[in-house]
């Protein structure tokens, strides 16, 4: 080799061992710079959502806020929420969330890294219902436990990263862990109640078109409109407030040529006083855009949701546990109200919030002659419910609902599994479904049998097979004696809990309806007597 060639490889490797190392070097710096967090600067627009985590104990959970506070991991305290204690709390009723969601308020914030949770509460109360002996007579007792004002504490499963232009968080009561339930029905001095209102805040995303509640969509949420713009595209939603409330909650919503519309035309038709029940997408302003905006009574004047607790065939009269109300004069009414209604000129829908009722194996059905004790209903009426006559529910929609329950097992029927799930005793349907004097009488209302297909969000990470506890979300048939949900979301499941057997004895009889109202120190309690006559 000629030492002009042996030169130029000395160089050549020379300057490939400067290439490779300056190579080196430059990605060691890349990843460095990388590695870094930018810095923390402006503020962030932060929309607060609730939700809940509960099995079936419980009909009611009421809880207000006078203020919400973070604290950085610096030390300091910023407020999202502060009400003076001469205003109304701001609030929701957290069993009709359960599994699912809707939005609280927003507020801005500096960005920070926040890793605690102040909440002061104005109040809270929760309903159990049960049927059992009370001084010899069967009754179907509603017991309202309050306390004024509770405590609350908040879990950080992480610390709290706020930064962007903005974003969500989810604010989710742990029910069973808020609530010490003793028994329902023989209720001495409330020994073994009391509330520890307990939460879970964590960072929610929230997705352009989000397809359930974990990344931003509402279902089946209700108000009252008290607002129309002229172009009519928006409006403002009033959404049940904190039951004691004299105001509910107003949430913007806007409406687009994607918008849905039951049992209105369209945009046009709405009014203020209309009660709307809708699905949307939670904005980053805290506004929704409505994907689903359906009028169930365009007639209404005032409307109740909540399960029925009491179906007689005799006098064509139902009695309903009303946890959510909307109407003039309405949020004056008490915790854990009870509403009779006579259905023999009722309207009966379905819900129109699932689009595949069509495809199921089994005919669905609701109507005065199968519906049970257990099923969430919707109810308008133009009068009041009193001590008597009943007025007259002018629609009943049934309406999805959460239940928590364990699988037993499975099988293929169509484009469905189905899986048979097994309630707990204290379940509505169960516990309710041996009065007397009933329309319908079910074949096993400890078992509902759910039917899952690729419509149904599956947002469970406990297996979905035999032996797991799991919350369904959907609408629940009586399809000749047999329980049937279609089911459109699936969470994972709460473990059942202890209740007293007292509540679960039955009786034989004729039953009339009379409510009871009793007052203990720092608490309200409310029965409602079914009294029974051999």
């Amino acid at each position: 080799m000629s030492l002009a060639a042996s030169s130029l490889r000395q160089a050549f490797s020379i300057l490939l061992i400067v290439v490779v190392a300056t190579a080196i070097f430059s990605t060691g710096c890349g990843s460095s710079s990388m590695s870094k967090t930018p810095p923390l600067t402006g503020n962030t627009s932060v929309t607060v959502v609730v939700s809940s985590t509960a099995n079936d104990q419980l009909a009611e959970f009421d809880l207000g806020f006078q203020s919400i506070a973070l604290t950085s991991q610096s030390g300091q305290t910023v407020t999202l929420l502060s009400l003076p204690s001469s205003e109304p709390p701001l609030g929701a009723e957290f069993m009709h969330l359960n599994g699912t969601a809707q939005p609280l308020l927003t507020a801005t914030i500096p960005q920070d890294i926040y890793t605690s949770a102040t909440l002061t509460l104005g109040g809270g109360a929760f309903v159990c219902l049960a049927l059992g002996q009370v001084d010899g007579e069967q009754t179907l007792s509603s017991a309202t436990y309050s306390l004024f004002p509770p405590t609350a504490t908040v879990n950080f499963p992480s610390p709290l990263t706020v930064t962007g232009t903005s974003m969500a968080l989810s604010l989710d009561l742990q029910v069973s862990q808020s609530a010490t339930i003793g028994d329902c029905v023989n209720v001495a001095g409330f020994s073994g109640f009391s509330i520890t209102p307990t939460f879970a805040l964590t960072p929610l995303t929230l997705a352009a078109s989000p397809t359930n509640s974990a990344n931003g969509k509402v279902t089946g949420g209700d108000g009252e409109v008290t607002a129309v713009s002229s172009g009519g595209n928006s409006f403002t939603l009033s959404i049940p407030n904190y039951v004691p409330a004299l105001t509910g909650l107003p949430v913007p919503v806007l409406s687009d040529v994607n918008t849905i519309y039951q049992g209105i035309s369209g945009a046009s038709a709405l009014a203020v006083g209309s009660f709307v029940n809708m699905d949307g997408a939670i904005q980053s302003d805290g506004s929704l855009l409505a994907t689903r905006i359906a009028v169930q009574d365009p007639s209404a004047v005032y409307v109740f949701r909540g399960p029925l607790m009491q179906v007689a065939s005799s006098v064509s009269a139902l009695f309903m546990h009303a946890r959510e109300m909307q109407g003039a004069g309405i949020p004056g009414y008490p915790f854990g109200v009870g509403a009779s209604f006579n259905y023999g000129s009722t309207a009966f829908q379905i819900s129109g919030q699932l689009s595949n009722l069509g495809s199921l194996p089994f005919v669905p059905s609701f109507n005065g002659s199968n519906m049970v004790p257990g099923q969430e209903v919707y109810i308008s009426t133009t009068a009041l419910p009193n001590n008597g006559p009943y007025p007259s529910a002018a629609t009943m929609t049934l309406m999805p609902q959460t239940i928590d329950g364990m699988v037993a097992g499975s099988s293929t029927s169509g484009g469905f599994t189905d899986y048979t799930v097994t309630l707990a005793s204290y379940d509505l349907f169960p516990a309710l479904a041996v009065q007397p004097g009933q329309t319908t009488v079910e074949n096993n209302p400890s078992e509902v049998e759910v039917y899952i297909d690729s419509n149904t969000q599956l947002l469970n990470t406990q297996p979905l097979s035999a032996g797991s506890t799991l919350r369904f979300y959907g609408l629940v048939f009586n399809d000749n004696g047999t329980l049937r949900m279609d089911c459109a979301q699936v969470n994972d499941g709460v473990a059942f809990t202890t209740q007293p057997s007292a509540s679960q004895q039955s009786h034989v009889g004729k039953s009339t309806v009379q409510q009871i109202h009793r007052e203990e120190p720092g608490s309200l309690l409310q029965i409602i007597s079914v009294s029974t006559q051999p």
